[in-house]
Order: C-alpha cells, then sequence, then structure tokens
C-alpha cells in the first residue's frame, strides 16, 4: 500500500477511533465538501444549487423529529452511501458509496477503498446527527 493509500485507509478509521468531537469535524469537513452546495451549510436545504434541482430540498436538521425523535442512522447511512437500493429524495442525489470507492481505489485497493467509503459516510451521518433540533 502506498503513503496516500495508508493515509486514505487511516482516515476511513477515524470516526470510530478519535471519539466524538474530532469525528465530528471530519464529518462537518465531508458536508461541507459533498453537500453544502444543495443541502446549505446549516442544512436546512437552501444550498446555491438546491433550486436548480427537480425536488424539493429536504431540510436535514429535521431528520431526528421527522422520526419520532430518534435519529434513524442506518437509513441515513444508507442514502448517504446510495449503493444499497435507498436513494434520497427522489433519486438525483449521487451515490457517495461509488464517488468515494472511486477516488480512492486506485490507491487503496478494493478492500481498503470500501474502508475509506464507510468511514466517510459514518462521518457524514453523524455530522448530520449531530445537527438535529
Amino acid at each position: 500500500m502506498t503513503r496516500t493509500g495508508f493515509i486514505y485507509t487511516a482516515l476511513a478509521a477515524v470516526p470510530l477511533t478519535l471519539g466524538p468531537a474530532l469525528a465530528q469535524d471530519v464529518g462537518k469537513e465531508e458536508y461541507v465538501q459533498a453537500c453544502a452546495s444543495c443541502h446549505g451549510d446549516s442544512g436546512l436545504g437552501d444550498g446555491p444549487l438546491a433550486e436548480l434541482i427537480n425536488v424539493p430540498m429536504p431540510d436535514l436538521t429535521g431528520l431526528a423529529a421527522a422520526n419520532d425523535g430518534a435519529f434513524p442512522m442506518l437509513e441515513v447511512i444508507q442514502i448517504i452511501d446510495g449503493r444499497t437500493g435507498v436513494r434520497g429524495h427522489g433519486e438525483p442525489m449521487p451515490i457517495w458509496g461509488d464517488r468515494f470507492k472511486a477516488k480512492a481505489a486506485p490507491e487503496a485497493g478494493d478492500y481498503g477503498a470500501e474502508l475509506v467509503v464507510r468511514g466517510r459516510v459514518l462521518a457524514l451521518a453523524q455530522y448530520l446527527q449531530s445537527i438535529q433540533k
């Protein structure tokens, strides 16, 4: 494994090993890079690209409230990943699992890339859990 591949693999484990505060920072950075352009900086669905998309952009800060106060972690993970058939808001949402894996696979290999995907998706989900109203 190359040095960069090792770094990708190590970053995938960040949400699991560094504790909630640092994992939230990693998740927030992932959110800014992957989600904010559509969902907005605060997760309210008011990103600069939201008006260009054919389906209403959901308010990500109300996921727990819409689920009787419990954050739907597994569903959120599946929607972000997108590879399990569970798709977000009518399906124009990118399949982040494929995108993350394609970026990581050349250096981390298939198995290492899958670790990267899971770490990045989990970091995003944990961040979304942290911004619930």
